[in-house]
């Protein structure tokens, strides 16, 4: 009761000042905003990131071409061209527990149908890649081991791509040309939406890798390739035998650097998540350094709040006011002072996450953890940046501070 009573007292010495108490409360406001506005684009980025590890299929592991130091991507890593078909057969043949495998082999182009025409990725793939990737068709057939060793012209279409070209018409059976050559689609591929860089992965052609390499790109080496291990259990093992392969096979002896990466899923993400947290660390610390501006900026003017209501606090000492009492009053001013600081800076940070999420189409997730530390760090901002001024309107003496003009 008395402590509701102090807050109510806090309040109205508050309103005295509408327009000081809102720009004292503006570094607050600024600084809650960033760290809400931070975890929510932290865990919206992981979110979308595991999403789209997730999606690449259950115990993945991929090999690119071209090497990867260990903190983040070389120049040559996944475009040099290291890995070929025979590494591939040699894969599929040596490495015991490989339930499926694919090439891949990516290039853009434009596609045509009727009098309809689009720039889309084409990709080309082996007959297991759907599987990979648990990525069924919709509408239609994946295409067929024959298919692949002959070079076929055959295709599975993107929804995106699919609804550009053939609007309403049912795609399967449609002929597509690609550079001129005219492939068949068998299949439409189901809805995978944005990838963890936020490209449509539905605006694609999926066709034989023998047809893509012979007639599309002129490639004769892949970017990468994608095994699916039989369990989990035996990823690490995978992963060794696959290395030790591959370095037998282009003749890297000794401390010689692979010309090739191998990345299990959960390397994948840790390789993401340590690359963003250089991301959100710059950005903790511009939203604390704002907090501690907004803490300065309620210090002082509890200083001035104190210097301006000398004589009260006076008269309160000299009718019975303990010095604690005094110090609970302008704590609890302090504290309501950051407290709805930080209940706007929750506003604002989600308004602008939200924002964020409808202009640029980033992920955003507001968690209650952030709302709640967020409040938490308002409350503690008051405590100690208020705990000064507060003090020292509780070691007035009231005989001075009644002369106090």
């Amino acid at each position: 009761m008395i402590l509701l009573k102090t807050f109510k007292i806090a309040a109205r010495a508050l309103r005295r000042n509408t327009l000081r108490t809102l720009l004292t409360m503006l570094g607050i406001i600024f600084g809650v905003g960033a760290v809400i506005a931070m975890v929510s684009l932290g865990n919206g980025a992981r979110a979308q990131l595991e999403a789209s590890i997730s999606a690449l299929g259950q115990n993945v592991v991929t090999v690119f071409s071209g090497a990867m130091s260990r903190g983040g991507f070389r120049g040559g890593f996944g475009s040099a061209g290291t890995l070929t078909v025979e590494d591939y057969e040699a894969i599929r043949r040596e490495v015991p527990g490989v339930n499926g495998a694919s090439p891949e082999v990516r290039n853009f182009a434009q596609l045509a149908a009727g009098n309809q025409n689009i720039n889309s990725e084409i990709r080309g793939v082996g007959a297991e890649y759907l599987d990979i990737r648990s990525w069924p068709c919709s509408l239609g057939e994946n295409f067929i081991e024959s298919d692949v060793r002959n070079g076929h012209k055959v295709a599975l279409i993107g929804k995106t791509t699919a609804e550009i070209l053939f609007a309403d018409e049912e795609p399967v059976g449609q002929i597509v040309r690609v550079k001129n050559a005219p492939f068949r689609i068998v299949g439409l591929l189901a809805s995978k939406g944005s990838d963890m860089w936020g490209r449509d992965q539905d605006d694609v052609l999926l066709v034989p890798y023998t047809s893509a390499m012979r007639r599309l790109t002129g490639d004769t080496t892949f970017r990468s390739l994608m095994l699916q291990a039989a369990s989990a259990q035996i990823l690490t093992t995978l992963t060794n035998q696959v290395t030790d392969l591959l370095r037998q096979r282009h003749r890297i002896m000794g401390g010689r650097e692979d010309d090739f990466t191998v990345r299990t899923q959960q390397e994948t993400l840790e390789l993401f998540d340590a690359q963003a947290r250089t991301t959100r660390e710059l950005l903790f610390y511009v939203a604390l350094i704002s907090l501690i501006v907004g803490g300065i900026g309620v210090m002082n003017i509890m200083l001035v709040s104190v210097t301006e209501r000398t004589r009260e606090i006076g008269v309160r000492l000299a009718v019975g006011a303990r010095s604690r009492d005094i110090l609970l009053q302008f704590l609890t001013e302090a504290v309501t002072l950051s407290i709805a600081g930080g209940a706007l800076g929750i506003f604002f940070g989600v308004a602008c996450s939200r924002l964020v999420t409808k202009q640029l189409g980033w992920a955003t997730l507001t968690s209650a953890g952030s709302i709640i530390l967020a409040f938490g760090v308002s409350a503690g901002i008051g405590i100690f940046f208020g705990f000064y001024p507060s003090l020292k309107a509780s070691r007035l003496d009231p005989i001075d501070a009644l002369r106090y003009e």
